[in-house]
């Protein structure tokens, strides 16, 4: 506080450092996890129809600024013997979503973790979020929007293919 010019005795700052160390802890708890171990719940499934799951909101902070950004995922598989409990996919999201982050290795690691524990015949994740890095410093542009995707697999049982499960995905 006191190399920005304030008063690291003054009341409102005291407890300051330790509020704030508390926050880091929790923001970059995804450090040392494992998302794929995130995805613990694992059924048998005979079926090959899509699973989506949208509107998941997530909560980062860039590794380069260590400023938030923040979002909403989209994620799709198609099954191949194995289906997840929809909950552990949104807590492989959390799980790497909470360590210092580009947008473009989290959803790269988001959808790793799911090929690599379901190997389902795909899967498409994406990720729409903004970056206040930004929004508050730099180019100064707030509300612009990044979205990145990923896609595994070859959707060989599912034949409306990658472009069919980004269909579906977009849907409402």
């Amino acid at each position: 506080m006191a190399a920005i010019g304030e008063d690291p005795a003054r009341e409102g700052l005291l407890d300051t450092p330790d509020r704030v160390a508390r926050m880091y802890e929790g923001l970059f708890s995804g450090i040392g996890a494992s998302a794929e171990e995130a995805i613990d719940t694992v059924f048998e499934a005979e079926n090959h129809d899509p699973v989506i799951v949208n509107g998941l909101v997530f909560y980062s902070v860039c590794e380069h600024h260590l400023l938030p950004f923040f979002g909403e995922a989209r994620l799709g598989y198609v099954p191949n013997g194995k289906i997840a409990g929809v909950s552990k996919l949104a807590r492989a999201l959390e799980v790497a979503a909470h360590r210092p982050q580009v947008q473009e290795r989290l959803t790269s690691d988001v959808a790793n973790a799911i090929f690599n524990v379901l190997q389902p015949d795909g899967v498409v994740v994406e990720l729409e979020a903004e970056h206040l890095c930004m929004a508050m410093r730099g180019v100064k542009k707030p509300g612009a929007r990044v979205l990145t995707s990923a896609t595994r697999g070859e959707f060989k049982n599912y034949p409306s293919g990658r472009d069919g499960l980004l269909a579906l995905m977009h849907s409402r």
